[in-house]
């Protein structure tokens, strides 16, 4: 007799790959999926895809449907601007999960433009590189360290009201 399945999905997971961050293994991460009869889960890695392919291969072995995102670190103004005051100041959280193969391949231009241009204490990018790169990706609005939860704990409702509405459109 099968189970139906969960109507629960994770779609917010740090793996070993989320550096100094996840501590969860693929293979038990899956097993746990599995296990819970989970037909889907994400792996959304801080500033980075370097478990992505690992992921997706493990996941279809077990019969989870691997969705692939990552949580990427957002400058508050230009991913060339390198003058914050220290890291808590440096970045925003965002988390994007690809939707096709458009997606998954703006996610990886998206990542790579956080290290390669716009690097400062973490790999950052911009609005303006995610408006370039939106198409074929899901955002969420991250953790508390997100652009809209940061405004939103912080009084300033009509900003991050804007601020949901400029991710909305980018998205």
């Amino acid at each position: 007799m099968t189970r139906p399945h969960s109507d629960f999905v994770h779609l917010h997971v740090h793996t070993q790959f989320s550096l100094l961050d996840g501590a969860c293994r693929l293979g038990e991460l899956l097993d746990l999926a599995n296990g819970y009869n989970m037909h889907a889960c994400a792996m959304t890695d801080h500033g980075n895809m370097f478990g992505a392919i690992e992921f997706y291969e493990k996941a279809r072995a077990k019969g989870v449907k691997p969705i692939i995102g990552c949580e990427v670190y957002v400058a508050p103004k230009s991913r060339f601007d390198k003058t914050s005051h220290g890291i808590k100041g440096a970045s925003y959280h965002l988390v994007l999960l690809v939707r096709n193969m458009t997606g998954y391949r703006n996610l990886m231009e998206i990542v790579s433009r956080g290290y390669l241009e716009g690097f400062y204490y973490k790999p950052r990018v911009d609005k303006e590189v995610l408006a370039r790169c939106g198409k074929g990706l899901i955002a969420l609005s991250a953790c508390l360290k997100g652009e809209v939860p940061h405004l939103v704990l912080s009084g300033q409702w009509e900003q991050a009201r804007k601020t949901a509405m400029e991710y909305a459109d980018i998205f």
